[in-house]
This record gives C-alpha cells, sequence and structure tokens, in this order.
C-alpha cells in the first residue's frame, strides 16, 4: 500500500506541456520522479519551460518542438522520443486551442483549427505510440494514456466556443472508444475534465489578456461550488492517481476535475 500512488522512474510524453494544464502535469510528475517529455509547438516556451520544470524538480524534463496538428510532426515527435528512449509508460493527451465566435459568424478557419488540434491529433499521436506504448506494459502494470477533455465537453460552455465545446465532448467518447481497443493490449486510456484552472487559455476568455500570476481570479473563482479555482495538486494528483497501482483498474473513464461546477449544474 505504500508505493500507491508512486510514478517515480516512469517515462512521459505530455503534449502542450509548456503552459497552463499541461505544464502543471509535466511539473508535478517530474516533482515525483518521472522523467518527462514535453511537447509544444512554440520553441523558445518549450525549451524555458522544460529547463524551469527541470530546474525546479531537480529531474529530468526535455522539450520537444511540433505542431501537433500536422501529422508529419506528429510522426517527427514519435522519432524524436525514440532516438531518446525505448518506451513509453505515460503519454497525457493535452494539447489544445480554442475559438471564439457567434454562431451565425464562426469561421471554417476557427472549426478546422480547433478539431485538427483537439480531436484529430489526439487520436493520430496515440495511434502511432500504441507499438512503443505496448513495450513495457503488462496485466498488473499496464501502460496509461490521459486524454485532457473539459467540462465544456459536458454542460454547455459560459463562452461561445463551439467548435472547443464539441471537440472535447468527442476527447471523451473517444477515451471510451481507445479504452475498448487498447486495454488487451495491457493500455489503459482514461480522461480528465478540468474545470477552470489557471491558464492562458481561461485568462483570455474572461478578459484577462493572457496573464496568469498576479491577476484577480475572483471573476471565475466565485461561480465555483469550492469557491476557489484550480491547484496545480489539484490536477496532478488526479493524474498520478490514473497514472498509479491507484488507478491501474480504471478504465475508460472521464474524470471531472472542476471544484463541482457539473454536479452543481
Amino acid at each position: 500500500m505504500e508505493n500507491l500512488f508512486s510514478v517515480k522512474g516512469k517515462i512521459a510524453l505530455v503534449t502542450g506541456g509548456s503552459r497552463g494544464i499541461g505544464r502543471m502535469i509535466a511539473e508535478g510528475l517530474t516533482l515525483n520522479g518521472v522523467k518527462v517529455f514535453i511537447v509544444s509547438r512554440k520553441k523558445e516556451d518549450c525549451i524555458s519551460a522544460a529547463k524551469d520544470i527541470a530546474n525546479k524538480s531537480e529531474g529530468e524534463c526535455y522539450p520537444i518542438i511540433a505542431d501537433l496538428s500536422k501529422l508529419e510532426e506528429i510522426e517527427f515527435v514519435v522519432n524524436k522520443f525514440l532516438s531518446k528512449e525505448s518506451h513509453l509508460d505515460f503519454l497525457i493527451n493535452n494539447a489544445g486551442a480554442s475559438w471564439g465566435s457567434p454562431v451565425e459568424e464562426f469561421t471554417e478557419f476557427g472549426w478546422n483549427k480547433v478539431m485538427d488540434l483537439n480531436l484529430k491529433s489526439m487520436f493520430f499521436i496515440t495511434q502511432k505510440f500504441i507499438p512503443i506504448l505496448k513495450i513495457n506494459a503488462s496485466n498488473n502494470e499496464p501502460s496509461r494514456v490521459i486524454n485532457i477533455g473539459s467540462i465544456d465537453g459536458i454542460i454547455n460552455s459560459q463562452f461561445e466556443n463551439i467548435s472547443y465545446s464539441v471537440s472535447k465532448a468527442g476527447v471523451h467518447h473517444l477515451t471510451k472508444i481507445l479504452a475498448k481497443s487498447l486495454v488487451h493490449k495491457n493500455i489503459n486510456v482514461n480522461g480528465i475534465a478540468p474545470g477552470p484552472f489557471p491558464s492562458w487559455m481561461l485568462s483570455t476568455g474572461v478578459g484577462m489578456k493572457g496573464k496568469v500570476k498576479g491577476v484577480d481570479w475572483s471573476i471565475v473563482s466565485k461561480k465555483v461550488p469550492r469557491s476557489r479555482i484550480g491547484s496545480i495538486e489539484d490536477i496532478v494528483g488526479t493524474t498520478i492517481y490514473l497514472c498509479s497501482r491507484a488507478g491501474s483498474y480504471v478504465v475508460g473513464e472521464t474524470i471531472v476535475c472542476d471544484g463541482g461546477l457539473v454536479a452543481c449544474s
């Protein structure tokens, strides 16, 4: 029981790991003894984040620069990872984008941009990593895929982010489909549907112009039943539960981590 939540010595890849929820997960896993690779399309941000995470944790965190909305760059990520490691224990599919516009004005670009990154890339990067996830996986210690969805894929969002909400609903169902396909390969697929966390995406949505630190989050937290926004401990705790022995019998579920917004809606 003392190692029930241990993830020490594992290897993880976190997409969209340079900021927001992805960075929180990357930092939390690294602090708990996981070697982490983070993927982002912004070179300077990705390199800086990996260095900062490694320094904070005195652990290992490495950047991979790629735009996952493009299939050829997913192939690049797989090959780059294989040039460094021989197997993968945890694939955290977090990379995502949003687009805000009224129904009457919503564009094809805003639809495709979000769907390509949030949903299509999640399927194809998981597909490409299946052989690598299988290598060290066993019945007692399966590899894990964690798909980051959103409560916007469960309840109507307060924002006019149509393609984002639809894509996240798709993520939740894709999680069940992949779970059924991969469980017999000793790969557990689950999801997390976060509520409000301090991130660039949320900050832009509520008019804070992308600022995360030094801003008043009360405009958001006062709407949350728990009366606060999410913290790194909240999202990392849920992730570690699903990745550790504690969560190894959980398959195809999407855990809501939102301070009660969905339950109390």
